[in-house]
């Protein structure tokens, strides 16, 4: 037995409830409660997501739990075991925008979440409004989304704009991308709470994986 095995209780049942299964929040766990967790989840044959675990985390585990999280990506950090949802079960309908490239580890984590939880979510990158042409070219591929996922960091003014033009629900992240005012995402999340174009859910910063479940629950019930 581990030493670390009355550390976790893992909510099993949480699907049946809520319709989201359990994820393992990876940030503060040491590699070898990591392992242990990993390892209860192989023992009861159940699929689980792991966010926030970092490269180095990563490369500090064992070669089994690794080859269990052959999936890992070290750009938003995520990795599930269990395998994938089969190709028929991928859903589509939500659709995730990011305003820059600095944007995309927040953007991935979103999509690879729903990919989790089996649902199909095309990036569309790089469109902030400082180039607008750029959002606007992908204005039509927006609209057919009936979810949008807007991940964005300075001031987050494409929260605003997309929930302007789009007859979709808009799940604003706020990311932490910026300098001055805007250090930490502070001001883009002010931004989508004081926004005046309605229809915008705004998540925690840098919460893809928050905006990814919210969606999905949105999308569940239309």
């Amino acid at each position: 037995m581990s030493d670390f095995d009355n550390d976790f209780q893992i909510d099993w049942e949480r699907e049946r409830r809520t319709g989201i299964p359990e994820a393992v929040l990876c940030a503060f766990k040491s590699a070898a409660q990591i392992e242990a967790i990993l390892k209860a989840a192989g023992e009861a044959d159940r699929r689980l997501l792991f966010t926030r675990l970092e490269p180095s985390v990563f490369a500090s585990l064992g070669e089994e739990s690794r080859a269990a999280l052959a999936n890992y990506d070290p750009v938003s950090r995520t990795a599930w075991c269990g395998g994938t949802p089969a190709e028929p079960s991928i859903r589509p309908g939500i659709g995730i925008v990011a305003a820059g490239t600095s944007d995309l580890p927040v953007a991935t984590e979103a999509a690879r979440t729903l990919e989790f939880l089996g649902f199909q979510s095309p990036v569309i990158a790089d469109v902030g409004v400082a180039g607008l042409w750029r959002l606007m070219r992908r204005l039509d591929d927006i609209r057919s989304y009936r979810v949008v996922i807007a991940v964005a960091g300075m001031e987050g003014a494409l929260f605003s704009v997309l929930a302007g033009l789009t007859d979709a629900p808009v799940i604003a992240v706020p990311a932490s991308v910026g300098y001055g005012v805007s250090a930490g995402g502070m001001a883009a999340l002010h931004s989508a709470l004081a926004s005046c174009a309605p229809g915008i859910l705004t998540v925690n910063i840098d919460n893809g994986f928050g905006a990814a479940v919210a969606a999905v629950k949105m999308i569940n019930k239309m």
